[in-house]
């Protein structure tokens, strides 16, 4: 309801007097609101329901300060903030239909999102480190080929460690969004704004950039990006962090893309992360989330795995695990069918 605006009394001081405030559609982690501030659209956001709804506001405030520096824009202005109240005001953007090329403009986007940081001394973001795939998660990730009864290879345990090492240094400190899915961009006329900086974080920008390959992990709409269109949009990628740093982007895509493979919280919305082993769950029982069940996510992945890695002596034994898994996983269950390859209508 309206009457609940948390439109503070220092946010009045600030901005103004509102009026014409409606309530909009979002997750159980934030409370939005429609508002306008003297005949301007703008929007109200303010972060509730847990024991990390400080972090969360902290978080998103300092990555959309961070990222006002791009021009042009990437993230809608930060017009007002109420910290006391976990209250943030931004500027209103225009949504419209993506077009079918979007993961071209997106990318390119995201590479510039992400070189927001590459030139800020470290002691002046306050943003927390990316965290990646850890020695728990391969594990069940090794004891779910065991299940399905397929060899894993000699060695592959080794190459999945080292897999953990590389991710775990690997360099940049890009501005990463956290949860870059369809949603949480806007496609206006004058280009993509990113919303949604709760998870914010530091990292190597080909951590994100994987989404495309791996289909959307942490995000309901998972997609198969077609192979052209693909391409296209990874290069995109790479000129926009050139133009933006003068320097190709560092790190690797494939060990990214095998980073997010390994990572069972990955099959599984946000709420249900980090309290069971996604992976052990997989023989017995499928469970839809979005645009596919968590079998077709998995199956998604494995292929794509297998193919980046045809040609990597240091994940050879992860490749042939993972496209054995994947043809288990078929002949076990046969009706699993690929990723749609058009992102889903929005309402």
């Amino acid at each position: 309801m309206s009457s609940e605006l948390p439109f503070t009394d220092a946010l009045r001081d600030q901005l103004g007097p509102t009026r014409d405030a409606v309530r909009l559609g979002s997750s159980p982690r934030s409370r939005v609101w429609r508002i306008e501030l003297s005949g301007t659209p703008a929007v109200v956001k303010q972060a509730v329901d847990g024991a990390d709804a400080d972090e969360r506001y902290t978080r998103e405030v300092a990555a959309l300060r961070l990222a006002s520096r791009v021009t042009p824009p990437v993230v809608p202005r930060l017009l007002g903030a109420d910290p006391a109240a976990r209250v943030l005001v931004l500027e209103h953007v225009e949504h419209r239909r993506p077009a079918p090329d979007w993961v071209v403009g997106y990318a390119a986007a995201l590479a510039r999102l992400h070189a927001a940081t590459a030139s800020v001394p470290a002691d002046g973001v306050p943003l927390p480190a990316w965290s990646g795939p850890r020695q728990s998660d391969t594990a069940s990730f090794l004891a779910l080929a065991r299940r399905l009864a397929v060899p894993v290879p000699d060695g592959t345990d080794a190459e999945l460690a080292a897999l953990i090492r590389r991710l775990g240094t690997a360099p940049g400190r890009a501005l990463l969004h956290g949860d870059p899915c369809p949603g949480n961009d806007l496609h206006t006329p004058d280009g993509i704004r990113f919303v949604d900086f709760e998870q914010s974080c530091l990292g190597n920008g080909l951590t994100e950039l994987a989404y495309l390959r791996v289909g959307f992990p942490t995000c309901w709409c998972v997609t198969a990006t077609p192979g052209p269109l693909l391409r296209e949009a990874e290069s995109a990628y790479r000129a926009a962090w050139r133009d933006a740093t003068g320097s190709a982007p560092p790190g690797d895509l494939t060990d990214a893309c095998a980073g997010w493979l390994v990572r069972g919280d990955a099959l599984v919305q946000r709420a249900q992360r980090g309290a069971t082993d996604q992976f052990a769950r997989l023989p017995e029982e499928d469970w839809e989330w979005g645009t596919v069940t968590a079998r077709q996510r998995l199956a998604y992945r494995l292929g794509v795995v297998a193919e980046l890695t045809a040609g990597r002596d240091d994940l050879y034994r992860l490749g042939r695990l993972a496209g054995a898994l994947r043809a288990r996983m078929l002949d076990r269950w046969p009706a699993l069918t690929p990723p749609p390859r058009q992102r889903p209508a929005e309402d």
